[in-house]
């Protein structure tokens, strides 16, 4: 079986140039944003993340990292690859025992209840989170740069420790990768799901089916395709859970 951390160092030996994600961000405080990752690009940010999971905040197999942040989003995207890279838990649940908690909101009452945060400025060109954090939360804009582009796991998980926790239910890492065909082979695929764990997972098997995805938040209408005719999408994920 593969783990996420081959599924994505597989896409990149492919095509290391191709887009991994192209980011629209259609709500009122996006501004119209868009950004767009190669899948090399993906790859270095998901090594910066997990290596700060590992080496800044001890994260591995056995260790439950919440991952508060919104749906359809690039962030969220390689957060949680990174945390699949580690070998630790990803739960987009709400989670008293976590023990890292990664979010967009460090004044919530989430982070109230966990030790160690990580606080994500959603902004594309963040250099830092826009304003004083308490003490001991990283600042993720200010400070994954200084963590290494190529990551190397310390220990790696077993196929039936669970990979994922969303909506009560528990995924192991032997579950995790969807049966071949659940998104067609090369495919440029829209995801605009607002679920969390429903898309996580859509973006590991556009990863295993070597395609792209185009995320874009606050929905497309259904009678404007001039956007996805532009950005040659062929294939659109579901909005709901897979089985």
């Amino acid at each position: 079986m593969q783990f996420p951390p081959q599924v994505l160092a597989a896409a990149v030996a492919a095509d290391a140039t191709r887009p991994a994600l192209t980011f629209y961000d259609d709500t009122p405080d996006g501004r119209g944003e868009r950004i767009e990752l190669s899948r090399r690009v993906l790859a270095t940010w998901v090594a910066k993340a997990a290596n700060a999971l590992q080496e800044g905040l001890d994260v591995q197999p056995g260790s439950v990292v919440l991952v508060d942040l919104p749906a359809p989003h690039w962030r969220l995207a390689y957060w949680a690859l990174a945390v699949w890279s580690v070998g630790a838990t990803l739960t987009v649940d709400a989670h008293e025992g976590a023990d890292v908690l990664v979010t967009a909101d460090p004044d919530g009452d989430l982070a109230e209840d966990s030790d160690e945060v990580v606080a994500v400025a959603l902004p594309a060109l963040s250099r830092d989170f826009g304003r004083e954090l308490r003490s001991g939360v990283m600042d993720e804009a200010a400070e994954l740069a200084s963590y290494a582009d190529d990551f190397t796991a310390w220990d790696d998980p077993d196929p039936d420790d669970t990979a994922l926790v969303h909506g009560g239910e528990r995924t192991t890492y032997a579950e995790l990768l969807p049966d071949p065909g659940e998104v067609p082979q090369g495919a440029r695929s829209l995801l605009t799901t607002t679920d969390p764990g429903t898309f996580v997972r859509q973006v590991l098997q556009v990863l295993d089916a070597r395609g792209s995805a185009v995320l874009v938040r606050g929905g497309v209408p259904a009678d404007d395709d001039s956007r996805l005719t532009a950005e040659g999408v062929d294939h659109r994920c579901a909005t709901t859970s897979p089985a």
